[in-house]
């Protein structure tokens, strides 16, 4: 009867039988402390205690959102969209549909990929790039599915294995400092070495998502799309400010660290400058709070529900009863503390998180089974990153989201969670546990 984890399959539960993931993760946060040994008020309180560590990221998403739509409204969305469906040719033969469908895929995949270390946006590039090729992607026959994959695998395995950006924050500030804090001397230059293996398994995972998966043609409606995204009057004075908005975003977000400050900018830059004269600013930033509000609420929800779950104490509960059914079994042993970080960190939503708090039980139990350095550094960042693709509570699947269900055409559970926990977990938890055997 461990609150972790009933209270993750309770949510998991609750989130697939189309329960609103708010809700759903609400319930199990109470359900998660009543089972934990916790009376109800200590619950609530722990709750929301934890409420405030999700309002930075929702407050993030809302800004993101307001300069996502005024952006739309600047015209620069639909002359994207414009070219790019300029580039099937007025005749839409197999050959233009393969190179557009490539082109676009490849290029979302490198802008995934950036968004962790050459431009440290994170996740903020989604709302403003994905909404605008609704329309080429529904031109294109293209399943979202596949968007969602490749957006998660360019947020995921980049940090995993690039010591730059997040990556470094992931590598060597959080995995490393931890590791060695509990007893293990690794160096730095082990870290990205031993995770190659278990991204090996996210590179499985995309390319059956791409050819085997989701390669069939999938319908959208149009007109939901031009509701959602209509075409704007391109002009050129306002194409320039919003290419400067941009850039002034970015730069402000690298240099104060902050998506709010950065999308704020880009907004004030948009209110100042007259190319939205023709659409009222207040207007503009409740649509762009509308379109990311359930994001938002779902990212202060899981900080709440992410406070309960400490607070019970069972996450070290659960590592520790690891020995009682492992006995001397070290596959054993490394297979189960992959398949128990997978439930916390789907539980909290963020792989940077679950790192301190197993890898406290984790070092020694591993170095305890005769585990190498490098396999300790698979078990314990596997362990960490697994749950982080496929979690209803992570921006890794959360992002795709904001971005592709701008039309309401795509569904957070069915169409981001389930599909990347399938393509990406079970595939990291398979090379995650041959790295431990191998390392």
């Amino acid at each position: 009867m461990n609150a972790v984890v009933i209270a993750v399959c309770l949510m998991l539960v609750l989130s697939v039988a189309r329960v609103n993931v708010v809700i759903a993760l609400t319930i199990s946060a109470l359900v998660a402390g009543l089972v934990g040994g916790i009376d109800l008020q200590h619950t609530v309180n722990a709750f929301n205690t934890g409420l405030g560590g999700g309002a930075k990221i929702a407050l993030s998403y809302a800004l993101l959102g307001a300069f996502a739509v005024a952006l739309s409204h600047s015209g620069l969305t639909t002359l994207i969209s414009q070219k790019v469906i300029s580039a099937l040719g007025q005749e839409h033969n197999s050959s233009n549909l393969t190179k557009v469908r490539w082109g676009l895929l490849l290029a979302i995949l490198a802008m995934a990929i950036s968004s962790q270390n050459l431009i440290p946006i994170h996740i903020a590039f989604i709302p403003i790039l994905i909404p605008p090729l609704l329309h080429v992607i529904s031109r294109l026959s293209l399943d979202r599915r596949i968007v969602a994959c490749v957006i998660t695998f360019g947020l995921v395995t980049t940090y995993m294995i690039l010591p730059i950006g997040f990556g470094g924050i992931f590598l060597n500030d959080i995995l490393l400092a931890n590791l060695n804090n509990n007893g293990l001397n690794a160096v730095r230059e082990q870290i990205p070495t031993a995770m190659l293996l278990p991204a090996m398994g996210m590179i499985v995972g995309l390319l059956t998502a791409v050819f085997i998966s989701y390669r069939k043609p999938r319908e959208y409606s149009e007109s939901a799309i031009l509701k959602a995204e209509p075409e704007e009057k391109i002009q050129k004075k306002n194409i320039i400010i919003a290419l400067v908005a941009i850039l002034s975003a970015l730069t402000v977000q690298i240099f104060t660290g902050s998506m709010i400050f950065g999308a704020l900018m880009g907004f004030i830059i948009f209110s100042f400058s007259g190319a939205l004269k023709h659409v009222a600013d207040q207007d503009i930033f409740n649509q762009g709070v509308r379109m990311m509000a359930n994001i938002g609420f779902i990212m202060i929800s899981a900080a709440g529900f992410a406070a309960v779950i400490k607070a019970t104490g069972d996450v070290n509960t659960l590592v520790a009863s690891l020995n009682h059914l492992i006995g001397d079994n070290k596959a054993l042993a490394a297979f189960l503390m992959l398949l128990v970080g997978l439930l916390i960190t789907m539980g909290i939503g963020s792989s940077f998180s679950t790192i301190p708090i197993i890898a406290t039980i984790y070092v020694p139990l591993a170095l305890g089974f005769g585990f190498s350095v490098p396999a300790t550094i698979a078990l314990v960042g596997t362990a960490a990153a697994l749950g982080d693709a496929g979690s209803p509570a992570s921006d890794s699947t959360l992002g795709p989201t904001a971005g592709l269900n701008a039309d309401g055409q795509h569904d957070h559970i069915n169409d981001s969670v389930i599909p990347t926990f399938i393509h990406y977990n079970i595939p990291l938890l398979v090379f995650g546990w041959i790295a431990a055997m191998v390392l």
